[in-house]
């Protein structure tokens, strides 16, 4: 082969290759972050799920729950290429064979942090803060779910505040508060429900204060009357101006005040956990608390949840389901049809981030006129 016709070989083939590289770093890390970001969302959100439905069933079975928090996530790409060719001599004529590879490698490093410490103290053990309770229910959540999960006390009305921990023996009282719930979500969706943070106007030169007060409004509708002096009966309190002043201070309340308990993180794990099922083999070797009745007979946490939350139980996998986990040789999950159960876990994951920062803002005010 002569030196122009090789000369000629070996440039076409170094144009070729330069072509090549360059496309490839124009095109490898935009396309790789399209393909690998939206597979580590999916992951990360998934393993949480799972997390969540996994302590959910640990604490069924009085086993210790753990929480694993994924901190952080790095991924380092590198592509690596190489050049070749090949001169054959022959009396038939010479060849050049060129040749060339690229080689592309992805190293993950993912950090995990359990929860412990302070944090596990404020975020798990920590009551939901009033101000969360709110700031859902005005963001558009059912402020009947919101209650029945956040709230185990309201005044005189319990709800199931023995749920909030192992599952008890005994049947939780629960009728009154779940009734007085409803009311709620009955107002609420004829907007004759305000929840928000009490601003007083009009006191000398007109000057605005905030309170800080959380008040509960009602907004009086005719047809309405009768559920709302139901629930005035329920509370055993009186509305002044329409209004319920939110505290936690149950021994010293105002007349119309309205004193609310809330759950911690741990003791709504434990309450949704109540109503899950298990295999009959462990209700009959002791492995599960059984609740029952007033008369004896089995109780159905049903009546206290209602179609709030359900985890089924299977020996095999499930095919269709939400989230699912593998514990004590059966399959737990949560049914991708059940979409009261899912929109609760939802909420349960919100409450979760919430507590994981600190709340210091208020939901939206209301403006309360007050005489100079």
């Amino acid at each position: 082969m002569g030196v122009r016709k090789f000369m000629k070989y070996l440039k076409t083939f170094f144009v070729s290759v330069l072509l090549c590289m360059s496309m490839g770093c124009r095109t490898i890390g935009p396309g790789s972050l399209q393909q690998t970001h939206p597979q580590y969302n999916h992951a990360i959100s998934k393993s949480l799920d799972e997390q969540f439905l996994l302590n959910l069933v640990r604490l069924k079975y009085r086993d210790n729950p753990f929480f694993l928090e994924v901190s952080s996530v790095t991924t380092q790409q590198s592509v690596q290429g190489d050049l070749s060719a090949s001169v054959k001599f022959s009396g038939a004529g010479d060849s050049l064979t060129p040749s060339a590879g690229f080689t592309y490698k992805e190293t993950p490093t993912i950090s995990y942090s359990p929860l412990r410490g302070d944090q596990f103290l404020k975020q798990i053990l920590s009551p939901v803060p009033l101000e969360a309770v709110l700031i859902l229910t005005q963001s558009g959540w059912s402020v009947e779910r919101v209650v029945k999960v956040c709230v185990e006390r309201a005044n005189g009305l319990d709800n199931a505040s023995n749920a909030s921990g192992p599952t008890p023996s005994r049947e939780p009282r629960y009728e009154r508060f779940k009734e007085m719930a409803e009311i709620l979500r009955e107002l609420q969706v004829a907007d004759a429900l305000e929840l928000g943070a009490a601003v007083a106007v009009g006191g000398e030169g007109g000057a605005v204060k905030v309170s800080g007060d959380l008040v509960l409004r009602l907004k009086p509708q005719v047809e309405l009357q009768p559920r709302i002096s139901r629930l005035q009966e329920l509370l055993g309190v009186k509305f002044v101006d329409n209004e319920l002043r939110l505290t936690n201070n149950f021994l010293n309340r105002p007349e119309n005040g309205l004193a609310v308990r809330t759950r911690s993180m741990m003791g709504i794990f434990f309450y949704l956990s109540h109503n899950s099922e298990v295999p009959l083999a462990h209700r009959e070797t002791g492995l599960v608390t059984q609740t029952k009745s007033k008369d004896g007979e089995l109780f159905e946490w049903t009546k206290v949840t209602g179609d709030l939350f359900r985890v089924r139980s299977s020996v095999s996998k499930p095919v269709s389901s939400f989230v699912a986990v593998p514990y004590r040789g059966n399959w737990f999950y949560i049914a991708d049809n059940d979409l009261e159960s899912k929109s609760t876990f939802m909420l349960l994951t919100q409450l979760f981030n919430l507590q994981a920062g600190q709340i210091k803002t208020v939901a939206p005010a209301l403006t309360i006129g007050v005489g100079g």
